[in-house]
């Protein structure tokens, strides 16, 4: 069989490098690693397409659908995905496989063996099918998140963090046990993927988890700041003009 070219759309970087590294070891050579919706279209009108696409189903600009929107992909895909409540429907009705992350290498190869069975005769994808059922699946926020401590991946469970934070230009996480990492994301891109029900961009610097608030204190006649639980940063306010959005928050 000849080589077979294959895309990697994942917005999550050390996982995008993880699953790269596992693919080369197996064999099989990555085209490229693209990281958002608009990068994916910007590549596919540049590019010929691949036989195979690795997809996250939730990038840092959107749905991954959306890329079907604007831009006809013949590619066999493999979801890669955090979100198994409704995966299994969607991903087996519409893709070769679906893999959780972080992708486990046994699952990865036998994906990889369904793709070469099903490569000169795979069905064609119901993207229309595709878009209805991912977009049921909207509200599902991330619950996870995968980050490179030197050699190795973390899973951070999304609910344990209590605030997202910028600093010196990088974007940090600092959990409920003390511990804070740093990203690949900006703010703006994390922003858009956490439950707002949950998590508040208070200004600039910080998103904050609800259920963290430890206190509330007046910090001027139009600022509010914010005394976080296990956090040990004083200086947490809520710019000016997210005081009121932020109270309608609070409920």
């Amino acid at each position: 069989m000849e080589e077979i070219r294959i895309l990697i759309i994942e917005d999550e970087k050390p996982a995008a490098r993880s699953l790269n590294r596992k693919l080369e070891g197996l064999g099989y050579p990555v085209m490229d690693m693209l990281h958002s919706v608009k990068q994916a279209k910007q590549w596919f009108t540049e590019n010929k397409h691949p036989d195979l696409i690795f997809l996250d189903i939730q990038l840092s600009d959107g749905l991954s659908f959306e890329i079907f929107e604007d831009i006809e992909i013949k590619s066999a895909i493999i979801f890669t995905t955090a979100y198994d409540d409704y995966a299994i429907k969607a991903f087996k009705l519409n893709s070769i496989d679906y893999l959780l992350k972080p992708v486990d290498e046994e699952e990865l190869v036998f994906a990889l063996e369904k793709f070469k069975e099903w490569h000169t005769q795979r069905p064609a994808l119901d993207y229309q099918e595709l878009k209805k059922l991912l977009t049921a699946a909207e509200t599902n926020y991330r619950e996870r998140l995968t980050i490179k401590v030197g050699q190795n991946i973390k899973i951070l469970t999304i609910k344990d963090i209590v605030c997202f934070f910028s600093e010196n230009k990088g974007t940090y996480a600092y959990t409920a046990a003390d511990d804070t990492y740093l990203l690949d994301q900006t703010l703006e891109e994390l922003e858009n993927t956490l439950d707002p029900h949950t998590f508040f961009r208070i200004s600039r610097r910080y998103i904050i988890n609800i259920h963290c608030i430890k206190q509330i204190h007046v910090h001027s006649t139009s600022r509010l700041r914010i005394q976080l639980q296990h956090y040990p940063g004083t200086e947490v306010i809520v710019s000016r003009e997210r005081v009121g959005d932020f109270k309608k928050w609070l409920g």
